[in-house]
C-alpha cells in the first residue's frame, strides 16, 4: 500500500514549530548589529518565555495588519452599533434621548441632533421593515469580526449559512449592551462597599465576558473557550487603564469638536474613540493566542488534555519507529 501523503496533525504541528523556529533565527541574526551587552540580554530573553511571546506577538501582529483591521472594525462599529442605540431610544422614549446621550457622553450642543433623529425615527422610520434593515447591516460588524478572528486563530472562516444570523446578531446586540452596561452596572456598583473596588471588578468581569463570548460565537466553537481566556484576561486588563483614560478624555474631545466642527466632528472623535477599543481588542486577542498556543509549560497548561494527548502520540510514534 503506498504511504498516505495527506497532511496529518502531527504535520501541522511540526511545520508550525518549523516557522517558529524560522522567526526566532531572523530574531537572533538581528542581535548582531546590537551592542554586546544588549546582544547578551536578549540572546537570554529569546531563550525564554518572554522573549518568545514577543516575538511571536510581533510577528502575529504585523503579519495580520492589525493597524488596518481595527480601522474597519471601528468603522464598521461606528455604522452598526449607534442605529442600533437610536433604535432602543426610539423604542423606549421616543421623546427622550437623555439617557442615550448620557451613556456615550454626547455634549450639549450635538445633542438636539440625537434628539431630532429619535424623534425622526418615531415617525414612522422604525418600522418592522426598518427594524430589520438595521439588524441586517448591522451585522457587518460580526462578519467583519468574523474574519479577523479568524485569521488570528488561523482557521477557516465559516462560511456563511442563515442559521449563523443569530450569531450575528447576537454578538453585534451584545456589544450594543456592553457600551451602555460598561458605564450604568459600574456606577450602580459604587454603592456596594468599598466603593472603589466594585466597580473596577464589575467592569474586568464584563470586558472578560465580551472577549470570550464574541470569538466563541463567531467562530462557531472553532476555537475552545480555555485558548480564548487568555486573550480574554489581557484585554480586561488593558480597559482597566483605557477606559478611565478615555472617561477622562472624551466628554473634553467632545466638546471641543462639537464647537469647532459640530457633529461631524463628533463623528470623528469618536471613531478615534473606538479605533482605539477594536485596537485594544485585536491586539489582545493576537498576544492570547500566542500565549494559548506556545510550546512552554504555561501553553500546555492552557491546552489541556489535547495538548498532552497530542505529546503522547509523538511521543509514541518516535518510540516506534526506534524499535
Amino acid at each position: 500500500m503506498a504511504p498516505s501523503t495527506e497532511p496529518t496533525a502531527n504535520d501541522d504541528a511540526a511545520g508550525t514549530n518549523e516557522d517558529e523556529s524560522a522567526i526566532e533565527a531572523k530574531a537572533r541574526a538581528a542581535l548582531h548589529h546590537l551592542p554586546p551587552w544588549l546582544q547578551r540580554l536578549s540572546a537570554w530573553l529569546l531563550s525564554r518565555w518572554p522573549g518568545r511571546i514577543v516575538i511571536h506577538g510581533l510577528e502575529s501582529f504585523v503579519r495580520l495588519d492589525m493597524f488596518d483591521r481595527s480601522m474597519t472594525i471601528a468603522a464598521q462599529f461606528f455604522t452598526s452599533v449607534f442605529p442600533i442605540l437610536i433604535l432602543f431610544a426610539t423604542w423606549a422614549a421616543k421623546t427622550d434621548a437623555d439617557r442615550l446621550g448620557d451613556a456615550v457622553s454626547l455634549p450639549e450642543e450635538t445633542r438636539t441632533v440625537l434628539e431630532d433623529a429619535v424623534q425622526g425615527a418615531g415617525s414612522a422610520s422604525f418600522g418592522l421593515i426598518g427594524t430589520l434593515i438595521v439588524l441586517a447591516s448591522a451585522t457587518s460588524l460580526s462578519r467583519a469580526l468574523t474574519r479577523a478572528f479568524a485569521a488570528i486563530w488561523a482557521v477557516p472562516t465559516p462560511k456563511n449559512k442563515p442559521g449563523s444570523v443569530w450569531r450575528w446578531l447576537a454578538v453585534v446586540l451584545a456589544l450594543t449592551l456592553s457600551l451602555v452596561l460598561a458605564n450604568t452596572v459600574s456606577d450602580s456598583a459604587k454603592v456596594l462597599p468599598p466603593r472603589d473596588v466594585w466597580p473596577f471588578l464589575v467592569s474586568f468581569g464584563l470586558d472578560v465576558a465580551v472577549a470570550l463570548i464574541v470569538p466563541w460565537l463567531l467562530l462557531t466553537g472553532a476555537v475552545r473557550l480555555r485558548l480564548l481566556i487568555p486573550g480574554a484576561v489581557c484585554f480586561a486588563l488593558l480597559m482597566l487603564t483605557v477606559r478611565p483614560a478615555t472617561a477622562a478624555w472624551l466628554p473634553h474631545a467632545l466638546q471641543v469638536s462639537a464647537d469647532r466642527y459640530g457633529p461631524i466632528g463628533v463623528a470623528f472623535t469618536y471613531l478615534a474613540c473606538l479605533y482605539t477599543a477594536s485596537f485594544c481588542f485585536l491586539a489582545t486577542s493576537v498576544l492570547g493566542q500566542v500565549i494559548a498556543t506556545d510550546r512552554g509549560g504555561l501553553g500546555q497548561w492552557i491546552q489541556g488534555s489535547e495538548a498532552a494527548n497530542a505529546t503522547g502520540h509523538a511521543s509514541t510514534e518516535v518510540a516506534s519507529e526506534d524499535s
